[in-house]
């Protein structure tokens, strides 16, 4: 599947979801779902693979599982999600690698909504295949642990969101070489909170 033709199916998939007999809410409900699609990019830090650049087209699905709870300024919602990942270009020395990831784990907070603002933290685990060793000479399978705080911004039906994000790509050991890309991106999102069969 080319890349393009895999983002403009991901773009059909989430339009498609949105509409029917879901409806828009405010900000994340316990019980409410998030439908998102997004685009991100970044470079790496200091470290063994400082020459490499990230960019990346993926979709969330979220469950929102908690109503508000917390202390003070910490006080928000709990959300379990997954990410789909069908363009994932690393672009490194000796050649760009073209891959797709899956993060089956996201574990994100959303802070208490201030008027159209909604702050966030995210904790993120998943897999990633490209089609060359990535960094050159370890692995075609990685694990891509991350981490993230960011914004949304609600809108009538949909949000918009930015986020700053480090993310780390590595095999774990499970190639003889192992030596890891730490890289800060930085995303951007456009999706809608919505609770199905709400009025």
């Amino acid at each position: 599947m080319k890349p393009p033709f895999a983002f403009f199916l991901l773009v059909g998939l989430f339009l498609t979801c949105g509409s029917a007999d879901v409806h828009a809410q405010a900000g994340p409900e316990k019980g409410g779902r998030e439908l998102q699609i997004w685009t991100g990019g970044g470079h790496s830090v200091r470290g063994i693979a400082s020459d490499t650049g990230v960019w990346t087209v993926g979709g969330r699905y979220g469950w929102i599982l908690t109503s508000p709870r917390g202390p003070g300024f910490l006080r928000g919602n709990f959300e379990y999600a997954v990410d789909v990942v069908p363009i994932f270009w690393i672009f490194q020395p000796g050649g760009t690698a073209y891959g797709v990831a899956i993060d089956p784990f996201a574990f994100k907070w959303n802070f208490k909504p201030h008027g159209r603002f909604v702050p966030y933290a995210d904790l993120d685990g998943g897999v990633l295949f490209t089609n060359r060793r990535t960094p050159p000479g370890s692995s075609r399978t990685n694990f891509t642990p991350s981490a993230a705080v960011g914004m949304h911004v609600l809108g009538k039906k949909f949000n918009w969101s930015a986020e700053v994000r480090y993310a780390h790509i590595s095999n774990a050991g499970i190639a003889s070489i192992n030596p890891g890309i730490n890289t800060l991106q930085v995303r951007i999102g456009v999706g809608m909170f919505t609770r199905p069969g709400r009025n």
